[in-house]
């Protein structure tokens, strides 16, 4: 509630959260000579008479002191609308994460108004006796309308004296929920403050549809359920709404739990929120001292009242006025930035309640709908997971570094469901662009995610994607132990497409081979084990590109920037920008027997009627068949135990059963390792945001930059191994091992040093 104030009451409204802001002050300045007010009485009278009910007679001093006649009055009041129909309050939404004993932990809330709606019996009584003690002591007495303060405020204000307040607790109550109607219904900027202004304007109309609205309220609602709306809707100052989040903020409590002392410092900021707020003790309002010292003149006369009323006993009294004004303030989680290293993903289901047609018709909607809704987001994120991920990124990837923009990032994904168990990356988490600018090691943008989900346009995954070859070189037929053309060369010719139509490598093209391999008549599996480039150029020189494409889809592999897959002859040795999500959900589905599953990251939402909303599922479809994820299991296995994945397989503890694939781009500009057990597939990866750097020449506190991914990717693992365990993979039939036993032309050696991906 702002501090705007009106002749015939106290009750203010809080000002429309920021950036709306809109102008305070009082409806009437002018003073009523004393045959004014005269006159205004002898009104009240004969519309009493006339009249014969409390609906007139507490009309008619407002009607009255503009010169309006008793019997306009009745006629006039009679048909102004009786009826309020009072909607859904807006409520903070939370989004929760899974700690090690299954419990909810809050990661962050979203709010336009900080509010937590209370029953009855969750509110102290303290409370509940300061509120109709210091804004409407004959309360209970009324029918909605307390023509005693309003006529004692008529004649105060009337007189010259400072304006007074005669609002009843209902009618306080009516004018917020109008301006909450502003808050939920209006579809822009513009129609908001157009309605607000309405609902606040200073005009004796406003006001007796107010009183005329207070008194329907009175006939549906009891005085019970009128006072808890009130406190549930009040505003305390800032975005803090309602008693409970009051008590939250300001004590760091609950509203059930509030002494005597502070139960009447958070009545009294209901008075004057701006004025009377506990947040900023030394600051001014209106040239008048506000903060704590005004909080507690104004709580003191609510304790006063108290006794006066009978509401509390000498001895709480004396305890009460005898306590300091001394806040405990609690700052409320507000927005990912809150959620520490979580934050990353916390934007990305924030980004995923903003995309799902679920939520509403377009992203902005879906969005306020969820900051308003009152939402308990319980997600997939498993915190012993992820604490794992956060640590061994912060152990071997810095934030920054000298003349290099580093990314280090981690996703695992729980194989055979999608669910994202974790998502961390190297720096800290802002969506401030002033806070961005400054500071290189702050980013809002999710290295882990695609553009469309808060993260950036992507990186080539190297040779982590030639799986996909490998993939499809088994569907076509192919066999682990046949052999191709692995020569090195200049000029790689034709390449079919059956989509595109043929493809034709550029000239000069000349791909190298990571450790200088000169070129062989290398087996599918040799090349795989040791990540041959030209090895897996040969392959795909007997494949179908699109084909090769269209398993990486069916993996769930895109471009991270939304455009299709390139799949040229260079895309085979991975030269596609993907986001590391994405890679992780795809081993996951080698790992499942070749059954990919689309990532999700929330597990069900609460409504604040208890009731749970539909929420995103996961889409499980197989990619390959079982026959060939057995054989790329086969595959990747080895990748592990004999290739270049030894370094990860080995430093895990305890160790189970993994399969999975490096990756290193040209000129070690990007270094993955990508892998899965049984149950949970992760990527991790150090990347170049922007710019190029051989990460085979730079080294971090940890050792070389190039090797951090075998440090980062086993501490993740070893902790889902312990946790989910891990099973053997399906072991390879003959098919996938011998194929159709191809001969290879003889090889050509090429000493040339490597310069290209793994």
């Amino acid at each position: 509630m702002a501090p705007e104030q009106h002749p015939f009451d106290d009750d203010t409204v809080e000002p429309a959260p920021q950036p709306y802001r809109h102008k305070r002050g009082r409806d009437f300045t002018e003073t009523r000579t004393a045959h004014g007010v005269l006159g205004g009485m002898i009104g009240l009278v004969v519309a009493s008479a006339a009249a014969g009910a409390l609906v007139a007679t507490a009309a008619t001093p407002a009607i009255s002191m503009v010169s309006v006649t008793a019997t306009s009055t009745i006629g006039m009041f009679e048909n102004l609308p009786g009826y309020l129909e009072i909607g859904e309050l807006s409520e903070k939404s939370n989004i929760y994460a899974t700690a090690s004993d299954g419990s909810p932990v809050l990661l962050a809330s979203f709010y336009d108004q900080n509010r937590v709606q209370v029953g009855w019996d969750q509110v102290s009584q303290y409370v509940k006796d300061a509120a109709v003690a210091g804004e409407d002591p004959r309360y209970y007495d009324h029918g909605g309308i307390d023509l005693q303060g309003t006529l004692r405020a008529a004649v105060t204000t009337a007189s010259g004296r400072d304006t007074q307040g005669g609002s009843s607790i209902a009618q306080q109550y009516v004018k917020n929920v109008r301006v909450q109607e502003c808050e939920r219904e209006a579809v822009d900027e513009t129609a908001r403050d157009e309605c607000y202004a309405a609902a606040t304007e200073t005009s004796i109309d406003r006001k007796l549809k107010e009183m005329r609205l207070a008194i329907g309220v009175e006939k549906r609602y009891s005085k019970d359920q009128i006072l808890l709306g009130y406190l549930n809707i009040a505003g305390f100052g800032g975005t803090v709404y309602g008693i409970e989040a009051a008590a939250n903020y300001y004590f760091s409590t609950t509203a059930a739990n509030l002494t005597l002392a502070q139960a009447a410092s958070l009545v009294a900021i209901v008075n004057n929120p701006v004025k009377f707020q506990l947040d900023r003790p030394e600051s001014e309002t209106n040239g008048a001292a506000s903060g704590y010292a005004e909080n507690h003149r104004r709580r003191d006369y609510i304790l006063n009242q108290m006794l006066e009323y009978t509401k509390i006993t000498q001895a709480e009294y004396d305890i009460a006025i005898a306590t300091p004004v001394e806040p405990a303030i609690s700052e409320p989680s507000t927005g990912c930035q809150t959620a520490g290293g979580s934050a990353y993903f916390c934007d990305y289901v924030a980004h995923i309640l903003q995309n799902d047609e679920t939520f509403g018709a377009d992203a902005s909607t879906r969005f306020l709908n969820f900051r308003r809704g009152g939402y308990d987001v319980y997600t997939t994120l498993d915190l012993d997971l992820q604490v794992a991920a956060e640590r061994a990124i912060a152990e071997n990837v810095p934030s920054t570094y000298p003349g290099w923009d580093v990314g280090g990032v981690i996703s695992s994904v729980q194989v055979g469901t999608g669910r994202v168990l974790a998502m961390a990356q190297n720096k800290s988490y802002s969506q401030d662009p002033n806070v961005v600018a400054g500071r290189p090691d702050y980013t809002g943008i999710n290295y882990n995610t695609d553009y469309d989900y808060g993260g950036s346009s992507g990186f080539q995954p190297g040779s982590s994607y030639k799986v996909f070859t490998l993939a499809e070189w088994l569907t076509e037929g192919h066999g682990l132990s046949e052999r191709t053309d692995s020569r090195l060369r200049s000029n790689w010719g034709a390449f079919r497409d059956s989509c595109l139509g043929t493809q034709v490598a550029d000239a000069g093209w000349n791909p190298r081979n990571d450790a200088g391999e000169s070129g062989a008549n290398y087996t599918a599996l040799q090349s795989t084990i040791q990540s041959i480039n030209t090895g897996f150029l040969g392959m795909a020189k007997e494949l179908d590109l699109c084909g090769i494409a269209q398993t990486a889809e069916r993996f769930g592999v895109h471009r991270a920037d939304g455009n299709p897959l390139f799949q040229g002859p260079s895309a085979v040795i991975g030269t596609n920008e993907v986001a590391p999500l994405s890679m992780a959900v795809a081993f996951a589905g080698i790992a499942n027997n070749g059954v990919s599953c689309t990532p999700i990251a929330i597990d069900r939402i609460v409504g604040r009627d208890g009731e749970e909303l539909p929420v995103p599922q996961s889409t499980c479809a197989p990619a390959v068949s079982p026959e060939v994820a057995a054989g790329m299991h086969y595959g990747m296995t080895r990748v592990m135990s004999s290739g270049t994945g030894q370094a990860s397989s080995g430093a895990m503890d305890p160790w189970v059963p993994v399969l999975g694939k490096t990756g290193t781009t040209d000129g070690a500009k990007d270094t993955w390792m990508v892998g899965a057990t049984s149950k949970v597939a992760t990527a991790a990866a150090v990347v170049s945001v922007t710019g190029d750097a051989n990460q085979r020449g730079i080294s971090f506190d940890s050792g070389q930059a190039a090797t951090a991914r075998h440090r980062m990717w086993p501490a993740v693992m070893s902790v889902a191994a312990a946790k989910y365990g891990g099973d053997g993979f399906t072991e390879a039939g003959p098919g996938p091992v011998t194929g159709r036993q191809s001969v290879a032309p003889s090889p050509g050696a090429d000493d040339d040093d490597a310069d290209e991906v793994e």
